[in-house]
C-alpha cells in the first residue's frame, strides 16, 4: 500500500512558475515509477511527466510541456516535484501524481497502469 499527496498548486500568472511536490508514504519509494497528469475541467486526465524508480534511466514530458516542465525525485525524502516555468493559460487543471511498479515503456503515458494516485492539486493561470 502507498499513500501520495501533492502540494504546490495554486494561483500564477502567464508567464510565471510553479514547484509542485509529491509525497509518499510507504515502502520501497525507489521502486516505483511516478508520474503526473492533469485534467482540466471537461477533459480527460492527459500525461504530463514521468520518471523511473532510481531516476537514473531518466524521465521525459509531454511534448506539450517539453522545455518548460521537469520532473526530478529524492528518493531520500521519497518525494517528486514538478518544476513548471513559462506557465500558459491552457496549463490550468488539477495535477495529480501517480505511482506503479509494474509500468513498462508503453504504458507509461496511460492513467489506467498506476496504482496510486493523489487527491490532486488545482494550477490556475490566469491574469
Amino acid at each position: 500500500q502507498a499513500q501520495l499527496v501533492e502540494s504546490g498548486g495554486g494561483l500564477v500568472p502567464p508567464g510565471g512558475s510553479l514547484k509542485l511536490s509529491c509525497k509518499f508514504s510507504g515502502h520501497s519509494f525507489n521502486t516505483y515509477t511516478m508520474g503526473w497528469f492533469r485534467q482540466a475541467p471537461g477533459k480527460e486526465r492527459e500525461f504530463v511527466a514521468v520518471i523511473t524508480g532510481s531516476g537514473r534511466s531518466g524521465s521525459f514530458v509531454a511534448d506539450s510541456v517539453k522545455g518548460r516542465f521537469t520532473m526530478s525525485r529524492d528518493n531520500a525524502q521519497s518525494t517528486v516535484y514538478l518544476q513548471m516555468n513559462s506557465l500558459k493559460p491552457e496549463d490550468t487543471a488539477v495535477y495529480y501524481c501517480g505511482g506503479g511498479r509494474r509500468l513498462i515503456t508503453s504504458t507509461l503515458r496511460r492513467p489506467s497502469a498506476y496504482d496510486y494516485w493523489g487527491p490532486g492539486t488545482q494550477v490556475t493561470v490566469s491574469s
